[in-house]
């Protein structure tokens, strides 16, 4: 099979679809190929969570915060439910040690422009009862929300259908063409697509897919586990997190002994149905799924020591994920040099659910030199230099 598009978008994830969703709009012919099924990668093994409060200051939580307001008229531009909710977010101070950080940290957020404060432990316990007598606060923000990433990624799938969207799911990419430095073509397990123009979105995938081009992509899966529960009685308010989760989650020294076992933070939020999302852990073990019960075990006893009342609580099932992790903690966003028309937008680690409605706009605002945007990219690509 020969077809023709005017871009090809590698992943059908909820960055994929995104992408596929803005660039549709703009009336160009896309095609959309998923090697699995829609979402069912590191879209469909994630929590729900929509933080703000968690991100660093500066560049970080601009981004958030634009993408933040592109979800509070999502659902009527996508015409479907994605469960989006402002029920606000919470990070948990379960250890006297960490009060001091998190004083600071609540300073900083507060500088950077993000609504948070912090709670001492009777506010605390009045917001979530769930919670360990012995903790010693939390800080709280009214503008963290959560959606359901797997409605989120077929929603915009459906959206992106209705432009036009071609969608080729158990459909794998085997090479790519490129001609006097510009993108020609893909070859996919079904066919050929010509085109001028490929996103690469292939999250954790995304350096195999970058390989074909000869381009080395820095993104290095991080594998993630989150327990899931039985269907309960509405306990959680809003989603969240620990004081341990924020500093595992901005740890990029894998080296460094202060690493909780198994990188466990909790996370913690409720689906609409009812059902627990226990999170988590953060390990670099390339694709290997195979989790033992010693982390299992780990992720639940932390969560039970910061929410006693989940010792009743039976765990129904795991799922496990793999977050494409940057060593700068920011995404990729960018044309490569040197072969034009082959855009990467990957490397989002766990804020993927909270930055796709941005980078789906900024891929389309890159690929047609858009100034609204501009600013974004300009910034992106500063803070990479940075880094470096």
């Amino acid at each position: 099979m020969r077809e023709t598009a005017d871009a090809v978008v590698i992943g059908g994830g909820v960055i994929g679809t995104s992408v596929a969703y803005h660039l549709a709009k703009t009336k160009r012919k896309v095609i959309l190929v998923e090697k699995g099924e829609m979402g069912a990668q590191t879209s469909g093994s994630c929590d729900k969570a929509i933080f703000l409060q968690s991100k660093n200051p500066g560049f970080s939580v601009k981004l958030a915060k634009a993408s933040r307001q592109m979800y509070e008229t999502l659902e009527d531009e996508l015409d479907a439910s994605i469960e989006f909710k402002k029920d606000g977010g919470m990070i948990v101070i379960e250890q006297e040690e960490h009060m001091e950080f998190m004083k600071k940290f609540v300073g900083k957020q507060s500088k950077a422009g993000i609504k948070v404060n912090l709670l001492d432990r009777k506010a605390t316990l009045a917001w979530q009862p769930c919670l360990s007598k012995t903790i010693y606060g939390a800080t709280y923000s009214g503008e963290d929300a959560e959606v359901n990433p797997l409605l989120l990624s077929q929603a915009l799938a459906g959206a992106s259908e209705r432009l036009g969207v071609n969608i080729h799911t158990h459909t794998e990419v085997t090479g790519i063409h490129v001609m006097n430095g510009k993108v020609s073509g893909v070859t996919t397990t079904k066919g050929y697509i010509a085109t001028d123009l490929v996103i690469n979105a292939a999250g954790p995938f995304a350096p195999s897919i970058a390989e074909m081009v000869g381009t080395t992509l820095t993104i290095i899966p991080r594998r993630g586990v989150i327990l899931i529960t039985e269907r309960i009685p509405r306990t959680i308010n809003g989603n969240i997190l620990c004081s341990q989760y924020i500093a595992t989650k901005h740890l990029t020294d894998r080296s460094n002994d202060n690493t909780p076992p198994y990188g466990i933070g909790l996370s913690l939020g409720q689906t609409a149905t009812g059902n627990l999302l226990i999170g988590g852990s953060r390990e670099f073990k390339g694709f290997d799924r195979e989790v033992g019960p010693d982390v299992v075990a780990a992720i639940a006893a932390h969560a039970c020591r910061i929410a006693p009342s989940l010792k009743s609580v039976r765990v129904i099932r795991t799922m496990t994920g793999f977050r494409p992790f940057t060593p700068d903690g920011l995404p990729v966003i960018d044309e490569v040099d040197g072969i034009k028309g082959f855009i990467i937008a990957a490397g989002h680690e766990g804020d993927g659910i909270a930055l796709s409605p941005i980078t789906g706009r900024l891929v389309a605002a890159l690929v047609d030199g858009e100034e609204e945007y501009r600013e974004f990219l300009d910034a992106l690509k500063l803070e990479r230099l940075k880094a470096v």
